[in-house]
């Protein structure tokens, strides 16, 4: 593990885990870059330290590291510096933690969320961090952002999602959930029953919806300028044909022409059609694929 490298001027420092780089994470990094002319740098952590830490209970992530990292700079940082978590980071006294990883950056002010804790056993806290920074920044913690009189929060996100209401995701995101991924070649039966899909695997690390059939869009990620394509997205093992793999399923309407094969794709949840069935046959599936298009396109407001 080696230190941070120095950087040459004063900076603003935020720091936190940021999964899904909510409303919350974006307004705490607004708030870090008003008033100032240093450049803004984001600390994060990877891999979860809960993962680390506490393997059983790691939480399911919103986004991968490249995701967060885009994401971030997006949302005003100059640069992101990656902390590689591992057990000896866990166990560093908050003052080792300070000297290591934010002293370099030669921070002016250091900004986290008002609950941060560091350290050992998560032994440090804004007051801690303030107490160290004497001398060399200011701290200044921020509350999270609140929708609907709710605090954004990854946690919150991820039982919405769980619950299938991408809706509510959405709104703490800020923008609708994308799972992103590389299409494999899957089964082939939606292109037997006249409903091509583009296949992703779900990591067992990577939070979805619920199972069953959204409305959403469908995005290529090789081409800056590819534009989205409506989609009917099924999330599920496909229990009418007895499947076993848990994937993202995307039909893009009206298309049968696609060749996505070994392309990564964002997949963008905008709303629930319904719950995964197991269907007593492939007639009945076909009505009900042909329903899930028609409420897609009543979802996405798609007149043609």
């Amino acid at each position: 593990m080696s230190p941070v490298k120095d950087i040459e001027h004063g900076s603003v420092v935020v720091v936190g885990n940021f999964d899904g780089v909510h409303q919350g994470h974006r307004k705490v990094l607004t708030e870090a870059n008003r008033d100032t002319h240093h450049p803004l740098i984001v600390v994060t952590f990877w891999p979860h330290p809960v993962s680390v830490l506490r393997p059983d209970k790691a939480p399911q992530l919103l986004t991968d590291l490249r995701t967060r990292i885009e994401l971030l700079k997006a949302a005003g940082a100059s640069e992101v510096r990656v902390i590689r978590f591992t057990r000896d980071v866990a166990a560093m006294s908050p003052a080792a933690f300070v000297e290591r990883f934010l002293l370099p950056l030669r921070p002016v002010r250091v900004v986290v969320g008002e609950n941060f804790r560091f350290g050992n056993r998560a032994s440090g806290d804004v007051s801690t961090l303030a107490e160290l920074g004497k001398g060399h920044f200011e701290v200044r913690p921020m509350s999270l952002a609140s929708v609907d009189e709710e605090i954004s929060c990854s946690t919150g996100v991820r039982a919405a999602l769980e619950a299938g209401d991408v809706r509510t995701a959405a709104l703490h995101l800020g923008r609708p959930f994308r799972f992103r991924g590389v299409v494999e070649v899957g089964d082939q039966r939606g292109r037997e029953l006249g409903f091509p899909t583009a296949n992703l695997a779900v990591p067992n690390e990577m939070a979805v919806p619920a199972d069953g059939v959204y409305a959403g869009w469908l995005t290529r990620l090789d081409e800056p300028d590819a534009p989205r394509l409506p989609a009917a997205i099924s999330v599920g093992t496909n229990p009418t044909f007895d499947g076993a793999d848990h994937r993202v399923e995307s039909y893009v309407l009206g298309r049968t022409d696609l060749e996505l094969y070994g392309v990564e794709i964002g997949v963008d949840f905008v709303d629930r059609i319904r719950g995964q069935v197991r269907f007593a046959g492939i007639a009945a599936l076909i009505d009900q694929m042909n329903d899930d298009v028609a409420a897609t396109r009543v979802m996405l407001a798609i007149d043609d």
